[in-house]
């Protein structure tokens, strides 16, 4: 009768580990993925991807590729991104080189980083979103 109890008792106990445990991901450098990518949590990437990537957090290994959209509350780029970037707070280190537009609310930028797109706030995006509501 112990033992029943201790198991009954054991599996609550693991599977809240399990879940709080896992508050990020990891992609090796020798990890190539083609696909979107989407993740509730953090994303630390060293591989490749080719799809586009949503996530919370997303941490990029200096010799990472990532071709397609990014979309996450914080970046921080070591590597290359070909394609749109929208971070709330975003950091560019001076590892990486960007191809493609960028919005964002929070910039920093390393000297030495390569960006080649346009750098758009969101707060301007809205605006401008707004005044074409307006006239329309």
């Amino acid at each position: 009768m112990f033992s029943k109890k201790q198991e009954a008792h054991s599996t609550p106990q693991a599977g809240a580990n399990t879940v709080s445990g896992s508050t990020f991901s990891v992609l090796g450098a020798d990890l190539a993925v083609k696909g979107n990518l989407a993740a509730t949590a953090d994303l630390h990437i060293d591989g490749k991807v080719e799809g586009d990537i949503a996530c919370a957090a997303l941490v990029q290994g200096e010799s990472s590729t990532i071709e397609g959209a990014v979309v996450a509350q914080s970046a921080r780029l070591a590597g290359t991104v070909k394609g749109s970037i929208s971070a709330a707070s975003l950091v560019i280190l001076k590892t990486a080189h960007i191809e493609g537009d960028v919005s964002y609310d929070a910039l920093t930028i390393e000297q030495g980083a390569r960006v080649e797109g346009k750098l758009t706030p969101h707060m301007a995006e809205l605006k401008l979103a707004i005044a074409g509501g307006t006239e329309a």
